[in-house]
């Protein structure tokens, strides 16, 4: 099982201090975050990480080099200066010659309270060419995006205002596609989000849910990384309030 960790952004909302340190190895409870979530990932069974690189990406390389501190194998794909988003991440990938079949997507600044193991095997079993898990979120952490309903995401649409009621769901920021999929839909020439691809596929019935039953964490924010290192610190069980952590699930 592989997973591509999309790191390559500027993380600009935790400047100064992610102006030289990447998000991704910002500290959190006293570890580098990368080190919490490759942690995580080889515990889970999952034996293949790609990071995809952009801004500090050497001193990403430099932190988790081949990945056998972990026991996994770790490559990269490096963006330069030229940020292409988080399809056109996928898509250079693609283009190197890096991706499985199928493959796991996570966002560099995303902690998860699933079986990243459990998701790819769902993903396989739905037999479409991609899969987003999923948490009813009630509107807690940041707006909700997805209609699900039957094992599918039949709704998939960020930033509305009002969000409709029917949409009781977001993505929670672990999601599986094909290379099929990604060599298909994304011109290498261009930037691209996977947003708009997630949102056509739920229009079309090929976008796969997984239900997630425990919320999700960040530190693309200063008030997420606060909350994040005293939950996995042990101090406290973080409830919502007012706005609560953002989810930053992007690639910037």
């Amino acid at each position: 099982m592989q997973c591509v960790i999309l790191a390559g952004g500027l993380g600009t909302r935790m400047w100064p201090i992610a102006e030289t340190v990447p998000k991704t190895l910002l500290p959190v409870a006293g570890r580098p975050f990368a080190d919490w979530q490759l942690q995580w990932l080889a515990d889970a069974g999952i034996e293949s990480v790609v990071y995809c690189i952009g801004y500090l990406g050497d001193e990403v390389r430099r932190f988790v080099g081949d990945g056998r501190a972990w026991g996994l194998t770790v490559g990269y794909v490096d963006e330069g200066t030229r940020l292409r988003g988080t399809a056109g991440a996928l898509r250079l990938a693609a283009e190197e010659g890096v991706l499985d079949e199928r493959f796991l997507v996570l966002y560099g600044d995303s902690w998860l309270q699933a079986d990243p193991s459990d998701v790819f095997r769902a993903s396989e079993l739905s037999g479409l060419p991609a899969l987003m898990t999923v948490f009813e979120n009630l509107g807690r952490w940041d707006g909700s995006n997805v209609v699900y309903r039957d094992g599918l995401v039949v709704r998939y649409e960020k930033g509305l205002d009002p969000v409709p009621p029917e949409m009781r769901w977001i993505d929670y920021g672990l999601s599986v596609y094909t290379r099929d999929l990604i060599e298909a839909r994304i011109d290498l020439r261009d930037a691209a989000d996977l947003a708009p691809i997630c949102s056509a596929l739920a229009a079309e019935g090929r976008l796969a849910g997984y239900p997630v039953a425990e919320r999700f964490y960040e530190i693309g924010s200063p008030d997420g990384l606060a909350e994040l290192s005293s939950v996995l610190r042990g101090n406290e069980r973080v409830q919502p309030s007012g706005d609560g952590g953002k989810h930053d699930a992007s690639h910037g």
